[in-house]
């Protein structure tokens, strides 16, 4: 399967991880464009360098046309500013791209109790693999 790995790019480590675990799962993995730009930075500059690729480069629809090309995304939501399994605002545009492209979502935990977020999670159905790779079908 074709999978396009969603998150904050705080959890850029992650994500390269997880690629490599998909990967020698037998899966094709996409990630954004930017994310070696990432790698080894503080929050901080995290922030600014999204801030950065988003008005300079269009990193939204750059990896919007990543998820265009996959069957499915992987949204790794783990807790972050407080908030168990978080889900940012540009993540949650990215499930939505999903939903209406027909891709399968998939969580690597559960949905996030954030306000206003819940129920538009809920209402796209995804798939919650409670951080296991191999339920990913």
């Amino acid at each position: 399967m074709k999978i396009a790995i969603c998150a904050s790019m705080v959890f850029t480590e992650k994500m390269l991880e997880t690629k490599e675990q998909l990967e020698k799962l037998g899966h094709e993995v996409l990630v954004s464009g930017f994310v070696d730009s990432y790698t080894g930075k503080a929050e901080k500059e995290i922030e600014e360098l999204k801030l950065f690729h988003k008005n300079t480069r269009d990193a939204i629809r750059e990896f919007w046309g990543k998820i265009k090309k996959s069957d499915a995304i992987l949204v790794l939501n783990y807790d972050r500013k407080g908030i168990k399994n978080y889900i940012g605002g540009n993540t949650l545009m990215e499930i939505g791209f999903a939903h209406v492209l027909e891709k399968k979502i998939f969580l690597m935990n559960p949905i996030p109790e954030i306000d206003y977020y819940k129920s538009e999670i809920v209402a796209v159905k995804p798939t919650i693999i409670n951080g296991d790779l191999t339920n990913i079908k």
